[in-house]
């Protein structure tokens, strides 16, 4: 697919039958095109009368970065998936596509945000936090959001991004990093999804593979047909299954890398189980970072900025599907 930095490009569908609005998003990161790949299939499936669009509405963004999609590369200017919030002064092109990016998350119910990770291992699912009240990540539609994350067609579903991305920040300001610095805000946590659950909807970001995972596609395009059914916006898809037993994770601590030289003492993959007290790394005075507790490694950063998150802690959530 060729792509203009100068539109965003979507394409919408209205069944002529009241239901929700669902939008499904892809290359948020430019070089995890697992999406735009699946949503490219279903446009043509709908193209080709397979899928008649028949209740509520669904919006297709393929590409949500072009410029980093161009490129071949995670970014374009910044992350687009930190700090999503419109700008009225925009500084780079990321602000750019936010300011286009956000009114269109907000004017739908619900969002399938397709992406992919580095190192290998299974899919995932990401879902957001309980009912809640509070002043981080107010919520309404935990029941809605884990029938959608039970349904995309994927096992290991994982919660609590933004708490512990937020409890992270008060520990870099704890140890007196730069006032003002970007890291230090618990809005650059705010991605598409905590983006949608604050304008009053739900979302799950579907994790389809590694980057170069020839797989990667194919769970994308089964996720939004199950999106579809789910949802009964769909005439022509058919709706499978959960596919249980669920491994629920919750994401409880981020560890950042404090210096260049702090090293992982091993090649670690996302979802590797590590035992209390086990060496994880080893900073550049020597010490040793351990487990502090029987867990799982998540996100792990070998190319981490010091200052920056390095890699998470999970443990068994105890929000089971």
């Amino acid at each position: 697919m060729s792509v203009s930095t100068a539109h965003l490009r979507s394409h919408g569908f209205t069944g002529l039958a009241p239901g929700p609005r669902l939008i499904v998003t892809g290359a948020v990161h430019g070089n995890e095109v697992a999406g735009t790949r699946g949503i490219e299939r279903v446009l043509a499936e709908i193209e080709r009368g397979e899928i008649d669009i028949v209740r509520g509405s669904v919006t297709f963004v393929p590409v949500c970065n072009p410029l980093a999609y161009r490129e071949k590369r995670r970014m374009g200017d910044r992350n687009l998936n930190r700090r999503l919030q419109p700008s009225a002064t925009p500084q780079d092109f990321e602000d750019r596509i936010a300011n286009v990016l956000c009114p269109l998350l907000a004017a739908h119910d619900v969002l399938l945000d397709l992406h992919s990770f580095r190192s290998p291992g299974q899919p995932f699912v990401m879902r957001g936090p309980a009912d809640n009240r509070g002043a981080l990540e107010p919520f309404a539609h935990e029941a809605a959001e884990a029938q959608l994350a039970m349904h995309v067609g994927v096992q290991r579903v994982v919660d609590g991004w933004l708490a512990a991305y937020a409890d992270g920040v008060a520990r870099r300001r704890a140890r007196g990093l730069t006032p003002g610095a970007v890291h230090e805000d618990p809005g650059y946590g705010v991605g598409t999804t905590e983006y949608m659950r604050s304008q009053g909807g739900y979302c799950v970001t579907l994790e389809c593979g590694q980057h170069d995972d020839t797989a990667g596609p194919d769970v994308a395009h089964h996720a939004i047909r199950q999106t579809l059914a789910l949802l009964g916006l769909a005439e022509g898809v058919q709706l499978a299954p959960p596919q249980r037993p669920f491994e629920c994770l919750t994401l409880v601590e981020v560890i950042d890398r404090h210096h260049a030289e702090d090293q992982f003492t091993q090649p670690w993959k996302s979802f590797d189980a590590v035992a209390a007290g086990q060496p994880i790394a080893r900073r550049a005075d020597g010490s040793a970072v351990l487990a502090p507790r029987d867990g799982f490694i998540v996100f792990p950063d070998v190319s981490a900025v010091p200052g920056h998150e390095w890699f998470y802690w999970a443990q068994a959530s105890t929000r089971p599907l």
